[in-house]
């Protein structure tokens, strides 16, 4: 039960060895905290690289679960062992058609089995994984061949080896492509026989901590997408930092071996991230292609992991989901009781755990335990039952979304990272999280506040810099700072909080810096909002542009008895749905002054997707994209 959760937390917190695995020093200027640093956990990689991986637990644990691979019999287990003979397999065919020491291999699926087969095997023979988002479209992927020079390709399926085909066309090169789906790797499996394992080995052995593993490319949102040279070592360092910090602490208060279901893209750096952490942590991991939430809610049933890695859509919706079910079965009010029940239960929790109050009164606890029967189970079910913690990366997850899951018994680790750091920069600490913060420096690293309040970071987990891009990366970097653009706050013990983008900070014509990210963070909490954007650069006063989430509104419409083909022009005006939405704006409203606060908005058809070009494969908004889509709009706004 949740209540047990928390008391193995307390008894964990009581390990002074767990407290200590994230010792952060930090350094003032004039009272104001400007750096910290955290002591590495890990010893750096000082030979081999991440292609060694596999063989090692092959040699070392044989029978230990390292995956589980979906079929049609569910979820089955590859030991170890079975992982690498496949792994090794794939490698010598690859070499056996033509991936040459140092050669880049574009691969462009979506999460699965074989992406960590591929990947893996990429680097065992010696070479250089590519990751290609499989919505990109051929001009996009145009680009990236031709600026990191793949001499093969791996497509998921049909749909995808067409749009390799066609960027191949444009650039005028054939490269050999194999598809996953019509027995790409058996294929390679058949062209291994004519490669002895001395030979790979020799490949293997041709790579040190300094070879480049991958070229992940940003997904650019101004201008032409850059690579990101992450070498073994970078991607090493991230890895075994966060086992060494978060394993022993996880298993300690949950007392069980951590396993995840991955479902984010392992083209983002994130994905990729918390693949190499589960096969080099030998946590079990199982990989699913999509992150919506009632396409991947019966695969974690079924997997039933420990622990999730997601972005703040993902829970976004499992609440908003919540709130529907109780609606239908005309619960609403029950349900948004036990919302406020849930985050005053977790404030007070969390204050008792980190040994700054009592914990929740009789009360408090009564009602608590009621609605855990009634609906925090149901919230824990939704994520396969045995989740205790979820990682949330990528953008903000609102504070008091964070707190309702607490009081649901899941524990919710904000951290915060870029394509340049291989994923997480800092993380909160396993038994010392404070929600609202992305955490302290994951170990080794480091955070500075530059003098107008960017980010800077360093760690060994840092990139090379861009492909063939040094005018890019001589200006992003000073000495040996990377400059994020991301703007952000350290407290007095380390902990840091994301206040906006310096590129996105809009000016006001009356002077008035306002961050959009927090408005429309906390805009994207509340249903039916789907995706948003705040506008007012330049302008008197703040508007913004709302869609509506599509189940969500099928839901509204239903429990009203309302016909679900409404014309959109019709339900922009009805005014239950706009009181509704009104309350979003006034909660985001709330965590600003008047000036910076939302004073109209407006309903918007459609969505911001992947596939119009208004959202990154990340799910970030493409603002000028938005912008230009919607022109007519902003300038009604500012009509009225």
């Amino acid at each position: 039960m949740a209540r047990t959760f928390y008391g193995k937390l307390k008894a964990a917190r009581k390990r002074k060895d767990l407290l200590a695995l994230a010792k952060v020093a930090v350094h003032s200027e004039f009272g104001v905290v400007r750096e910290a640093a955290t002591a590495p956990l890990a010893a750096p990689l000082t030979r081999g690289s991440l292609a060694d991986i596999p063989f090692d637990n092959a040699r070392q644990v044989p029978k230990h679960v390292a995956l589980r691979r979906r079929t049609e019999q569910g979820w089955m287990p590859v030991t170890a062992a079975e992982f690498a003979k496949q792994v090794a397999e794939t490698a010598k065919g690859l070499m056996q058609a033509g991936l040459q020491p140092g050669g880049r291999v574009a691969l462009m699926a979506r999460t699965r089995y074989e992406w960590a087969v591929l990947d893996f095997a990429i680097w065992a023979a010696g070479g250089q994984t590519v990751p290609v988002y499989p919505t990109s479209s051929a001009v996009q992927l145009e680009w990236i061949l031709e600026d990191s020079g793949a001499t093969l390709a791996v497509a998921e399926d049909a749909a995808t080896a067409g749009v390799i085909k066609q960027a191949m066309t444009i650039v005028n090169r054939d490269l050999p492509v194999w598809v996953i789906e019509e027995g790409g790797l058996e294929q390679l499996a058949q062209l291994s026989l004519g490669v002895s394992d001395e030979a790979l080995a020799e490949r293997r052995a041709g790579l040190n901590p300094q070879s480049v593993a991958t070229i992940v490319y940003t997904s650019g949102t101004t201008g032409r997408p850059k690579g990101c040279v992450l070498t073994h070592a970078a991607l090493h360092s991230e890895a075994a930092n966060l086992v060494a910090l978060l394993v022993p602490a996880f298993k300690a208060a949950s007392r069980k071996d951590p396993s995840t279901l991955m479902f984010l893209p392992l083209a983002h750096v994130l994905g990729r991230a918390l693949e190499i952490v589960c096969l080099q942590g030998r946590i079990t991991i199982g990989l699913w292609p999509t992150i919506k939430p009632d396409e991947v809610r019966p695969e974690l049933e079924s997997f039933k992991p420990t622990f999730l890695v997601a972005v703040p859509y993902f829970f976004e919706r499992i609440h908003d989901i919540a709130r529907a079910t109780a609606e239908k079965i005309g619960r609403a009010s029950s349900f948004d009781r036990a919302d406020r029940i849930a985050v005053k239960y977790g404030d007070e929790q969390m204050r008792w755990l980190l040994g700054r109050g009592k914990g929740p009164g009789l009360g408090l606890r009564l009602a608590h335990g009621l609605y855990d029967l009634l609906v925090y189970r149901r919230v824990r079910a939704a994520m396969g039952g045995n989740v205790r913690y979820v990682i949330s990366g990528s953008s903000r997850l609102d504070a008091r979304l964070s707190s309702f899951f607490f009081g649901c018994g899941v524990l919710v680790y904000e951290g915060y990272g870029l394509t340049e750091t291989s994923a997480a920069a800092t993380v909160n600490p396993p038994l010392e999280p404070r929600a609202g913060t992305v955490g302290v420096p994951i170990p080794g690293g480091g955070v500075r506040i530059a003098d107008d309040g960017e980010i800077m970071l360093r760690g060994p987990e840092l990139f090379s810099g861009y492909w063939l891009n040094e005018a890019a990366t001589v200006a992003t970097m000073q000495g040996n700072w990377f400059a994020t653009g991301d703007l952000g706050a350290l407290d007095t013990d380390g902990y840091l909080t994301i206040t906006g983008r310096k590129k996105d900070i809009l000016i006001t014509s009356g002077g008035k810096n306002v961050s959009p990210s927090q408005l429309e963070d906390r805009l994207r909490s509340r249903p039916p909002v789907g995706q948003c954007m705040v506008v007012g650069d330049g302008r008197k006063y703040v508007v913004a542009l709302i869609t509506l989430e599509a189940e969500e509104m099928e839901h509204w419409l239903s429990v009203r008895k309302r016909r679900l083909d409404l014309p959109f022009a019709e339900l922009a005006q009805d005014p239950e749905l706009l009181r509704q939405v009104q309350a979003a704006v006034d909660y985001a409203n709330e965590a600003v002054s008047r000036a910076e606060s939302i004073r109209a908005f407006t309903l918007v058809e459609g969505d911001f997707t992947e596939e119009n070009g208004l959202l990154t494969p990340s799910l970030k908004v493409k603002r000028y994209a938005v912008a230009e889509a919607y022109a007519q709009e902003i300038e009604d706004l500012y009509a009225q």
